[in-house]
């Protein structure tokens, strides 16, 4: 049998959504998987996969750094009612303990595991950047295509990048409520300046991610940067 892995989508799309209008001329479906926590110092990564409805999408479906949040919360409701979708996440000790790269494959595999248990089974698999490879499970023969810049390619990855950092604030929000004094409610566990004043007074938690506060003063990753910037509003 021929093992499918994942490959780099040839030029990239040159026009949002040309992979799903694709499928969608064959009634076929597409699943988008994107990830929100990447460079955060605290919490857990989550990840999320979606499928969309055959021709049917949102001016809302946008890079979720890009929108508000109150515009996130309510492509996040759109998505809720017309979409299939399902989350993977992985906690700080899971980030620890295989590295952040490695742990984002993991969660991405458990957002399309779970979302493949009940959804229809998609013709491609289009992700963010990530080359995930499906070679230990039973989707193996579904392509899979990476590209950067994603979510501003394919409304499925962007879905995916807004139901995924609506969950992970809510997650982060809770966990403002449980350790008071370390606003993560604002920050939500990225390495802002805020955050980093409050490690230097308080003791780590137990959602720090140990690895990271080791090269705090080396995380300087552009991806990072741009995810502080959407808590701007």
């Amino acid at each position: 049998m021929t093992k499918k892995v994942s490959k780099r989508y040839s030029g990239m799309p040159a026009h949002k959504n040309d992979l799903e209008h694709g499928a969608w001329a064959q009634g076929h479906y597409i699943c988008g998987i994107d990830e929100v926590g990447r460079g955060c110092l605290a919490g857990p990564l989550v990840t999320a996969a979606v499928i969309l409805p055959v021709n049917k999408t949102s001016r809302l479906l946008r890079d979720s750094k890009l929108l508000t949040e109150e515009e996130r919360h309510k492509g996040a409701l759109w998505i809720a009612k017309n979409c299939w979708y399902a989350y993977g996440i992985v906690d700080n000790r899971t980030i620890d303990h295989y590295n952040i790269y490695q742990a984002t494959l993991i969660a991405m595999k458990k957002a399309l595991v779970h979302l493949l248990a009940t959804a229809p089974k998609p013709t491609a698999i289009v992700i963010d950047a990530m080359p995930l490879k499906l070679s230990d499970t039973r989707y193996l023969d579904i392509p899979v295509h990476y590209f950067p810049k994603g979510e501003r390619k394919s409304s499925s990855i962007a879905a995916a990048s807004i139901i995924a950092k609506v969950k992970r604030d809510q997650m982060m929000t809770t966990f403002n409520e449980i350790f008071p004094g370390f606003s993560f409610d604002e920050h939500k566990g990225y390495s802002t300046k805020k955050h980093k004043d409050i490690l230097k007074q308080a003791p780590h938690l137990i959602i720090h991610r140990q690895s990271f506060l080791r090269n705090i003063s080396t995380i300087d990753d552009q991806d990072e940067l741009d995810d502080q910037q959407s808590l701007i509003g």
